[in-house]
């Protein structure tokens, strides 16, 4: 009787797995690559997904390489943090490879696979969506907007020189063009790269005082010059120009993202962006140059911009290598106050040139208004009402009357309190990076652990916060920066330097840095600076530094205008070698 009952039993147990098996694989999508028609058969395929109405389903690619054309891509106007001014880009259209729109619980497997862009375009963008999994994918560009040279000969006037296969160029008139679809460029920016330190640094650029070009052979020019400064062989040079019209990523309006082991080979023009999004994760991401493309350049400018996002923002296990500015930053906006409407009315404007025409505050939100001056608050309030009146401008209802005092005042910013993150950036690596490595501005709890930074030119770490510059918010509260490695970076390697212009009490406050390791610069001695700081705990850190006349604390960390500062235990150790 019992063994009837159990075998009963197991058949049951037996029938129900295998009707979950069933409905799993009827939830499972599956495309391969084919020539021509990558763009819509991804595009058929979400919209096959877009049907199961939220239930969790999963787009598996074969692997190979999907090429997502600029000319058949999804075209949608967006306005994003950090790009570019109405003057730079009066159309800021994007060409989208990968769309996903109000679509909820979908995973996107690509099993190893890599997305191609073939033009300037932001390669996926995820608005109003939640529950989105992309994993497994490589992303990478057929002509990297940013090309490279390889000096293999240089003479006072000239250089010889190695044109990356990727990097597209025409001569005409003895003048040289770079170029790809949708872009050209004669002149811009530059940087250069060192095999031997594994560094880079903005630089002089090869394109400037370049009288003219000629074609040796293919991929081999001769640039000849009015004046040049000495360069040295097989340096490297990332040439392009200053315009972020396109992004590599979007992530906007959008909840619980998770963007898993995905190899960024190549980001457009900008890195990706997550903006007024909740809960986002990066877990074994590598923004990276392709290891057999010969390709020192990963991205055009940031590789992760968090602006304005809320929840968590956890990013894990990663590599950054060759941005041409900041890897990871994170903050909000203030936009300054016009205009009191009324004693609960105000129009409010985002001031910098990158950033505007998305809206910025929302009905229930709290706010701050802020004295750019000392970065400090002045009052608070709740959003009834928000309107985005132009690409420029806002007009918020308060809940309640401001008061009177703050009325009269005509230099107040604004920032969006409600939409700030709690940070966790944990077990990466950074490298070939010209600035900083993480730049953060948040109040809510972050924790920086467990990183390695090797070369930055400038600081590992920034925390800043302003509201007369790039108006990039808001004050940290809550910040341990624990067991961290800093190899060789730029001073002071941690750097907390809020732009307040002058001083009425802390800007920041409870920041712990503990068991770090710091491997100095030769000639370099500033650790840890610290301003406007109340609550700033500095311990246990270890400094190896060449400088043998310097064996104190206070040699290697300064403060200003902080309070209730401990600073104990750490030690200094000295060494001989370069």
């Amino acid at each position: 009787m019992i063994n009837t009952m159990r075998k009963c039993i197991l058949f049951v147990v037996s029938i129900w797995l295998i009707q979950l098996t069933i409905l799993a694989q009827s939830r499972m999508i599956e495309i391969s690559p084919e020539q021509g028609k990558d763009n819509e058969n991804l595009m058929l395929a979400l919209e096959k997904a877009a049907g199961y109405k939220g239930k969790p389903v999963t787009v598996r690619l074969s692997p190979g390489i999907y090429e997502l054309d600029r000319s058949k891509s999804t075209q949608v106007l967006y306005h994003i943090s950090n790009t570019t001014s109405e003057s730079e880009d009066p159309d800021p259209t994007k060409h989208i490879g990968l769309y996903l729109h109000s679509l909820k619980n979908i995973t996107i497997d690509g099993c190893g696979s890599t997305l191609q862009m073939n033009g300037e375009m932001t390669s996926f963008v995820l608005d109003r969506c939640e529950g989105i999994i992309l994993k497994n994918l490589n992303i990478d560009y057929k002509h990297p907007t940013q090309t490279e040279v390889e000096v293999l000969e240089e003479g006072k006037d000239y250089l010889i020189v190695q044109v990356h296969p990727t990097s597209q160029y025409r001569i005409v008139d003895e003048q040289l063009e770079w170029y790809g679809d949708g872009w050209s460029f004669k002149n811009g920016i530059a940087q250069s790269y060192d095999r031997a330190s594994n560094m880079t640094w903005r630089s002089w650029s090869p394109m400037e005082n370049l009288i003219r070009a000629v074609e040796l052979r293919p991929n081999v020019l001769y640039l000849q010059y009015k004046e040049k400064p000495q360069v040295g062989l097989h340096i490297v040079f990332q040439m392009r120009d200053s315009f972020r019209d396109e992004v590599s990523g979007f992530v906007n309006r959008s909840k619980n993202v998770q963007l898993e082991n995905l190899n960024f080979y190549y980001l457009g023009n900008f890195g990706v962006v997550c903006q007024y999004s909740e809960n986002v994760t990066f877990d074994r991401c590598n923004f990276a140059p392709r290891p057999d493309s010969g390709r020192t350049n990963a991205g055009f400018a940031d590789f992760i911009q968090v602006s304005g996002c809320r929840g968590m923002i956890d990013i894990r296990n990663s590599r950054f290598s060759g941005a041409h500015d900041d890897p990871i930053n994170i903050h909000g906006t203030h936009l300054r106050v016009t205009e009191f409407l009324s004693p609960n009315r105000l129009k409010v404007r985002f001031m910098h040139d990158q950033t505007f025409g998305f809206e910025a505050f929302f009905k229930g939100d709290d706010i701050e208004l802020v004295d750019p001056l000392s970065l400090l608050a002045v009052e608070k309030a709740k959003v009834k009402e928000a309107k985005l009146v132009t690409p420029r401008e806002m007009e918020l209802t308060l809940s309640g009357p401001l008061s009177p005092e703050v009325i009269q005042r005509k230099d107040l910013v604004v920032e969006n309190v409600l939409w700030t993150p709690e940070v966790r950036i944990t077990n990466n690596y950074f490298e070939r990076i010209p600035t900083r490595g993480i730049l953060i501005t948040t109040r809510r709890k972050s924790l920086i652990e467990g990183n390695t930074f090797y070369g930055m030119q400038m600081s590992g770490i920034l925390v800043a916060d302003d509201g007369l510059s790039w108006y990039e918010s808001g004050p940290v509260h809550d910040l341990t920066i624990r067991r961290n490695t800093f190899f060789n970076c730029g001073e002071p390697v941690i750097n907390i330097d809020p732009e307040n212009r002058e001083y009425k009490g802390a800007v920041h406050k409870n920041i712990t840095i503990e068991e770090n390791y710091f491997y100095m610069r030769k000639n370099s001695s500033s650790v840890i600076r610290a301003k406007a700081v109340d609550g700033l705990v500095i311990r246990h850190n270890l400094i190896y530094t060449s400088d043998a006349e310097k064996n104190k604390e206070s040699d290697f960390i300064q403060t200003r205008d902080c309070n209730e500062v401990s600073v104990e235990k750490n030690r200094i150790q000295h060494h001989t070698c370069d």
